[in-house]
């Protein structure tokens, strides 16, 4: 009983086992299909949306693509329309191009056809021309023929005498010729050289110098003049030791005055000045040191100087120690006049003129930049020989030219001249040393020479008045015309011209120009 009962039991514990599971079962697929219906509708409504997204996205594309076709044709277009121009264009050209190429061709047809025409004008008298040169040699041996007949000459004979006769002929022709172009050159060799030395001082310019034998050094305040002059002088006592320089200390404010005839020792002893000025220390030793720097320093200037000088003027191949004697003409004066700067214009001159008269130009500046060198002295020069012999012994022992040699030594007539250059070299050096302001005179001399200009013009008979101008270099002379008649002017300017050139010395030339005017004057009343 009991058993049947616990079958039962068991039996049914299995039959709600299997009911619970099959409920279970049941709502499982419930939910399932609540879960599938919910995804299919979430699943529509995604499907849904993304249709219309992709509706919107895809007439955005389409929007844009069209844009862009419609920017792409529009570029499309504008390259067609430029390629079309230049299509254009070219084709313009060419069509102008052939209706020149035809015009062209129109053309040499044309001349082809006269040069045809020309050709063959041309061959038939020159086939003319043939027949008449025949006949011409035909009549021109019978003719022969004849003439020998009647002469009794043979045609070899008789060129001979003609040819005779015309030797002659032109032999008196020739010397006609020559005689006449020989008084020819005489009356216009006077007027050319002229134009020549007027073009030359045209064309060549230089800066005027003045030198003398002072030179002033500025200070800031007196008080330097003090540790200048130094305890007792002795500062002063050795810069005038080391220089041999006289140095003037007097009441001129702000200034003291270098004193010396040698150019060379005051532009040492003003750099040495100037040195120990800035620098502040000044006593003997220092002097003395810094006067050596700076006699150092003057030597490897005047080197510089010599070699830009030659440099300038393109002149090449100078020994060295010519080229530092061209550079130490800086510190040299002649007359007041630099002896570097009027150097350096004599060559620009010797140059120009050299270059008109057909002479070698480089050689003429050579010349007339060593031309005064013997004023240039050293310790083993004798100072009694004329600076021109000494200044040509000084090319000669370096190697210069036979003519640049000559030029040197005659420049003021010490020897005789051997080449065209040495007169270039020494009008050169006249005109240099005449030019209005070129030197300085004492204002005395200068002064009295005015006076005896005009003196000698005024000792004339027939002469009222007389005027040195242009610095002496011309004198005006006014002559009373009832007594000078115009014939009588002439000669006079002339023999005035003659006293001056004998009885005067003078650089450059005196020009003498006579004045005679008639004057008619009445008085209204």
């Amino acid at each position: 009983m009991e058993t049947n009962t616990i079958i039962i039991v068991c039996v049914a514990a299995m039959l709600g086992l299997i009911s619970g599971l099959v409920i279970s079962k049941l709502r499982e697929k419930n939910n399932a299909s609540q879960v599938t219906k919910n995804a299919k509708r979430d699943a529509n409504s995604i499907i849904s949306k993304a249709r219309i997204d992709a509706e919107a996205i895809k007439k955005d594309k389409i929007f844009q693509a069209k844009e862009r076709f419609l920017e792409l044709k529009s570029e499309h277009e504008q390259v067609i329309q430029s390629r079309e121009k230049k299509i254009s264009e070219v084709e313009k050209r060419t069509r102008d191009k052939e209706s020149q190429i035809s015009s062209e061709l129109s053309k040499n047809k044309k001349l082809s056809g006269e040069l045809e025409f020309k050709i063959n004008d041309y061959n038939n008298r020159s086939t003319l021309l043939d027949k008449r040169k025949e006949e011409v040699e035909k009549a021109h041996k019978s003719q022969i023929k004849q003439l020998e007949v009647i002469s009794s000459l043979s045609a070899d004979d008789a060129k001979h005498q003609l040819v005779e006769s015309l030797k002659s002929e032109a032999k008196n022709d020739a010397m006609v010729y020559i005689q006449d172009t020989m008084e020819e050159a005489k009356l216009t060799a006077e007027q050319d050289a002229k134009k020549i030395i007027i073009n030359t001082i045209q064309r060549i310019g230089t800066e005027e110098a003045v030198d003398n034998c002072v030179s002033i050094f500025n200070i800031e305040s007196d008080d330097v003049k003090g540790r200048i002059i130094g305890r007792e002088g002795r500062n002063i006592r050795a810069i005038e030791a080391a220089t041999g320089v006289e140095i003037i200390v007097d009441d001129t404010p702000e200034a003291i005055i270098l004193s010396c005839f040698d150019s060379v020792r005051r532009e040492v002893a003003r750099l040495s000045l100037h040195k120990l000025v800035t620098d502040g220390r000044i006593h003997p030793a220092r002097i003395e040191e810094i006067v050596k720097k700076t006699q150092k320093q003057i030597e490897q200037e005047i080197i510089e100087v010599g070699k830009r000088t030659v440099i300038d003027l393109g002149i090449h191949g100078l020994h060295p120690e010519l080229i530092k004697t061209v550079g130490r003409m800086k510190y040299r004066s002649s007359y007041g006049q630099n002896l570097l700067q009027h150097s350096r214009e004599v060559a620009k001159l010797c140059g120009v003129m050299a270059a008109e008269l057909g002479i070698n130009p480089k050689l003429a500046k050579r010349a007339g930049l060593l031309h005064d060198i013997g004023k240039v002295p050293d310790a083993e020069a004798d100072m009694e020989t004329p600076h021109a012999i000494l200044g040509m012994q000084w090319a000669e022992k370096y190697g210069e030219n036979e003519e640049v040699c000559n030029a040197i030594g005659a420049h003021h007539d010490e020897i005789e001249m051997k080449s065209l250059m040495s007169p270039v070299v020494q009008v050169c050096d006249a005109i240099s040393g005449a030019r209005p302001g070129a030197r300085r005179q004492v204002l005395d001399s200068y002064i009295q020479r005015l006076k005896d200009l005009e003196d000698i013009a005024l000792g004339f008979g027939g002469v009222q008045k007389a005027y040195a101008i242009q610095a002496g270099r011309e004198l005006r002379v006014i002559v009373e015309s009832e007594i000078v008649t115009d014939d009588k002017a002439g000669s006079l300017s002339f023999e005035i011209s003659q006293k001056i050139q004998t009885d005067m010395t003078y650089p450059g030339q005196v020009k003498v120009t006579v004045i005679r005017e008639t004057r008619a004057v009445n008085i209204a009343k």
